[in-house]
């Protein structure tokens, strides 16, 4: 049908993701009690990566854990906990929340070691719930599986570098998406940048190969929540950023939201303001329940709704695209008009 090939080639002019503001994202990374000197350097080295990520976006960023050689008057836990609080004040657009570090768990409450006190996964939550944010929160510890239950909920992409709190030893996934957070070579639907789905996907794999070509059994399987449900879903269920399994319940499949987080846009980024980036949202969470009905529609009702989403999402994005265009300079004729 030709109005549906004109929806897909428009959408192809644009870029999907887009670029945040400097306001409107803030990236907290918080590295953990390393235990032995080898660990420190790796952590250090891993956050390095997400603050030079943070900068190309021009993102506000916050680093908890690192400071050296100083006596801090407050602990790693209080800084965190009075960070967020702040920001429960004054909300960003979104929130990248990183931890980098170990993690334990004792059959029933899963932590993040810090340095002093631990935060269980049950306080993390509590403390992030008055945050009115979009948000991204990346668990690269040992045992972080078993935080995604209490944190996973509306509006977040919980990542995790394993996928129970019996996964307990050192995990390296951490490594792997500090260097695919920022590197273009993950994008898998080729359209100049990779989103947090993409790195993930990729930073997934990497860690498998590791332990295949170590021989070594794998400890640690990573995880991926984005629609709530609080179970999660391994990076081999994805073809490509699209998942190949249907959940039971008819929810929405986990990967969609993840997709939409871009913490390095593409140097020619469309950008959405903090106003179009949910309709955007929207619109593709229609798509993706529209996918899921697929099966049950027959071809013309299927190609109909297809067309009410996609027309308004290609609009959505050509607006976006006009708004950043530079104004016309004014032609000779003008200017004599205006000095006369």
């Amino acid at each position: 049908m030709l109005w549906l090939a004109a929806c897909f080639a428009l959408l192809a002019q644009v870029d999907a993701p887009e670029a945040q503001p400097v306001s409107s994202t803030v990236v907290i990374v918080v590295v953990g009690e390393p235990g032995e000197a080898k660990y420190g350097e790796m952590f250090t080295q891993w956050a390095t990566r997400w603050k030079e990520a943070a900068a190309k976006s021009e993102s506000r960023y916050v680093e908890i854990g690192l400071a050296e050689g100083v006596i801090p008057e407050k602990s790693d836990q209080e800084i965190l906990r009075e960070t967020l609080e702040k920001l429960s004040e004054t909300p960003p657009a979104t929130l990248w929340l990183v931890f980098i570090g170990h993690g334990t768990f004792d059959g029933k409450k899963a932590k993040f070691n810090l340095r002093g006190t631990d935060i269980t996964a049950e306080e993390l939550a509590d403390q992030l719930q008055p945050i009115s944010a979009r948000m991204a929160i990346v668990n690269c510890a040992s045992a972080s599986g078993a935080f995604v239950s209490k944190i996973a909920g509306e509006n977040r992409v919980i990542v995790t570098a394993t996928q129970s709190g019996y996964e307990y030893n050192f995990a390296r996934f951490g490594d792997y998406l500090s260097r695919t957070i920022g590197d273009d070579s993950g994008d898998l639907d080729k359209d100049g940048h990779t989103s947090l789905l993409e790195a993930w996907l990729a930073a997934a794999k990497q860690t498998q190969q590791y332990y295949e070509a170590e021989s070594q059994l794998a400890t640690e399987h990573s995880l991926l929540d984005d629609n709530g449900d609080g179970k999660g879903t391994p990076f081999d269920w994805f073809r490509g950023i699209h998942i190949t399994k249907t959940a039971k319940d008819g929810a929405l499949p986990d990967g969609m939201f993840a997709n939409q987080f871009i913490l390095v846009p593409g140097k020619d980024a469309t950008v959405l303001t903090d106003e179009l980036r949910p309709q955007r949202d929207e619109l593709e969470r229609q798509l993706a329940q529209l996918r899921q009905q697929k099966e049950e529609l027959s071809e013309e009702d299927y190609l109909q709704r297809l067309e009410e989403i996609l027309v308004p999402l290609a609009q959505l994005y050509e607006s976006a695209e006009t708004s950043k265009e530079p104004a016309e300079a004014p032609s000779p004729a003008d200017e004599d008009a205006e000095k006369s």
